[in-house]
């Protein structure tokens, strides 16, 4: 299992882009979507090929330069690693959301090959030989531009980005919980990264605060939810104590596939967090209306 999976968020318009390129085996998976917080809206628009047995060309590195293309009969997706750069490169033109057709762009994310990041290597007790090596980036600045319908939307300063970087092979059922967030506060790039329920978590968590380019471990969270309503408030507890906060949704990005031999249910959560987070030194910081997203995947394959 191998996927590169990007969101950007436009403070402009309260907007949040994704994009997937995914290598599962049995077929690639292509996704661009986009979610609106200020409508309350999302849209998603996605591509399959099948068999593609470790095809798609993901790199082996997070940080090589490095080019993978896809183009197919609903979208054309480009993930190019350039020095110091990563670009975006998209097109859909059956794209449709709140009665704006085709979206397309070009966005470039500033991430430094030393920026730090967080990484964490772990298997299932399950199944030994099985592992997940991911990456997860955040705060990447993003300039450049996307155009919907016959508007062309700039990014400003303020924008900016996260990438989950995954490379495993898994055990056949899996439920995990995550959560991540990329923006600005006290005029400084702030985001966490947050998840458990995937693999052994014995020896590492994936939870990280990030501010002024700096990462700040913590210990173990619980995600508190209604999982019979995703849109009512949530609450995230470490168990350190350092990162206290509370999330309103705006935005179900929820999907259901269901073949039996292969499920995947998932309820991707967008909103806004507010809350406070106890950096390494002691510092705290407060935020309100920090836009992010949490959520709860189930998948057999």
């Amino acid at each position: 299992k191998e996927w590169d999976y990007y969101y950007v968020f436009c403070p402009e318009n309260e907007i949040f882009l994704t994009f997937t390129i995914s290598d599962l085996g049995f077929a690639g998976l292509f996704a661009i979507a986009m979610i609106d917080l200020k409508n309350k809206t999302f849209a998603q628009i996605d591509d399959i090929k099948l068999l593609t047995l470790g095809k798609v060309n993901l790199a082996p590195s997070a940080d090589e330069e490095h080019d993978v293309i896809f183009s197919g009969k609903k979208i054309s997706l480009e993930f190019r690693r350039q020095g110091d750069k990563r670009v975006l490169i998209f097109s859909a033109p059956d794209f449709e959301i709140n009665g704006q057709r085709g979206l397309s762009g070009n966005i470039i994310l500033s991430q430094k090959s030393d920026k730090e990041r967080m990484v964490i290597a772990t298997s299932w007790k399950e199944n030994r030989k099985a592992f997940y090596y991911n990456q997860k980036i955040n705060c990447m600045p993003a300039t450049g531009l996307y155009r919907l319908g016959g508007k062309e939307i700039n990014f400003s300063h303020n924008a900016l980005a996260g990438l989950d970087w995954g490379r495993g092979v898994w055990t056949r059922k899996n439920r995990w919980f995550w959560g991540s967030a990329s923006a600005m506060v006290n005029n400084q790039p702030f985001g966490f990264n947050i998840g458990y329920g995937f693999t052994d978590r014995t020896p590492a968590s994936e939870n990280m605060i990030f501010y002024k380019d700096i990462t700040h471990k913590i210990e173990d969270i619980e995600f508190v939810f209604d999982k019979n309503d995703y849109m009512k408030p949530w609450k995230f507890i470490t168990s350190d104590h350092r990162l206290d906060m509370d999330f309103i949704p705006a935005v179900d990005r929820s999907s259901k596939f269901d073949l039996k031999l292969i499920q995947s249910f998932q309820h991707q959560v967008f909103g806004y967090f507010r809350g406070t987070a106890i950096l390494d030194d002691g510092e705290k910081i407060e935020f309100k209306d920090l836009p992010g997203f949490a959520e709860d995947v189930y998948n057999k394959w």
